[in-house]
């Protein structure tokens, strides 16, 4: 549940929060490049001046790992953000997903230029296909923008238990954004399409398959797919909305109006593995790999599930953006997966502008 692009400026909201954190090393065989006094200042301005109420990530640089956190776990108390801090990763969800599509994909059972109607006749718009809803170019709308998600709205649905075929019903009774294939536009709804497809295929829950094929063979012990699970287990960080000036603690709610476009909670630990063995190769065949980052003059940056974003210095990151309400994260890596981010950032949406946001990234991948 995010818009187009990676940046971490997403992280808006709360100013003047914070209190200092602490880069804490992993065991290393040596020091990197990175300057972890430059990530703690960057993620301290986040805290103070951009807008986060708490931050923690997970850095990589070659054999040197380190993690480092700032601001508060609870507004109004001093304790720390946790460091191996659960939290709502939104969108990021969406990779997990494709993951699995693309799985199904090398087995056969599924495939990606095939109708969507072939295996779920009637859900959507004739001329859709699955590579479609992967790469956001299906043009069906985003469910979320017809939702009340906005700080004033969001208490009337928090709690509300929503079905899957509801939140397409949403997108569908509009018209497409576009003719499929010909544009690109984000949309929530592709991957709650794709969620219905791995259930289709399966015989299972999504959920399911992402537990069986993904979470147990890395041994993601620290991330779920909540279902109706108001919330979040573990340690963790409060994520916040900012309601006629009053912070107003959303940690709790309904993750089915996310369902697989972004319900899943994680780690930056767990984060950081998937996203390395992802990209390492470990978990798709050689053909669904190239198919996993390869994109269009119509999509952009936009693979399947993962983007392609240069930065200013010219280096290309691979990941994907998270938000849901209360939460931002971010998962990024170079393709040769030497250097890698992960972070999260409890936020209450409202004067932040994210400052620290470019010091961060420049500073872990330029």
């Amino acid at each position: 549940m995010r818009k187009r692009g990676m940046a971490l400026a997403a992280v808006v909201g709360m100013a003047a929060l914070g209190i200092g954190g602490t880069a804490v090393a992993e065991p290393v065989e040596a020091a990197g490049r990175i300057d972890r006094g430059v990530v703690q200042a960057a993620l301290d301005k986040l805290t103070t001046e951009g807008g986060a109420a708490g931050a923690q990530v997970r850095v990589t640089d070659g054999r040197d790992r380190f993690t480092a956190r700032s601001g508060v776990a609870e507004i109004g108390g001093d304790k720390p953000v946790p460091l191996d801090g659960r939290f709502r990763i939104g969108s990021i969800t969406k990779t997990f997903v494709s993951t699995v599509v693309l799985q199904l994909v090398g087995e056969g059972r599924v495939g990606l230029d095939e109708p969507v109607g072939t295996y779920l006749p009637g859900l959507v718009p004739d001329g859709i296909t699955v590579r479609h809803l992967l790469q956001h170019t299906s043009g069906l709308h985003n469910y979320t923008q017809s939702l009340p998600l906005d700080p004033a709205g969001f208490e009337t649905i928090r709690y509300k238990r929503w079905e899957p075929r509801e939140l397409v019903a949403i997108a569908t009774a509009k018209p497409l954004d576009f003719p499929p294939g010909t544009a690109w536009n984000y949309s929530n709804t592709n991957y709650v399409v794709a969620g219905l497809l791995i259930e289709e295929v399966t015989g299972r829950p999504y959920a399911e398959a992402v537990e069986r094929r993904v979470l147990r063979p890395l041994g993601l012990r620290s991330t779920s797919v909540p279902g109706d699970r108001v919330g979040v287990p573990g340690p963790h960080a409060h994520g916040y909305y900012r309601v006629d000036g009053k912070d107003v603690d959303v940690t709790r709610l309904n993750p089915s109006v996310a369902y697989a476009a972004g319900e899943m909670i994680s780690t930056t630990a767990d984060l950081d593995r998937f996203l390395d063995a992802l990209l390492d190769g470990r978990l798709l065949a050689p053909a669904q790999m190239a198919e996993l980052t390869r994109t269009t003059p119509v999509s952009g940056g936009y693979g399947l599930g993962i983007e392609a974003s240069q930065l200013p210095c010219g280096v290309t990151v691979y990941g994907h953006g998270g938000g849901i309400p209360g939460y931002s994260s971010y998962l990024g890596s170079t393709r040769d997966t030497k250097t890698r981010l992960a972070g999260s950032f409890t936020s209450a949406p409202a004067d932040g502008n994210g400052a620290g946001t470019e010091e961060l990234l420049n500073e872990v991948f330029c």
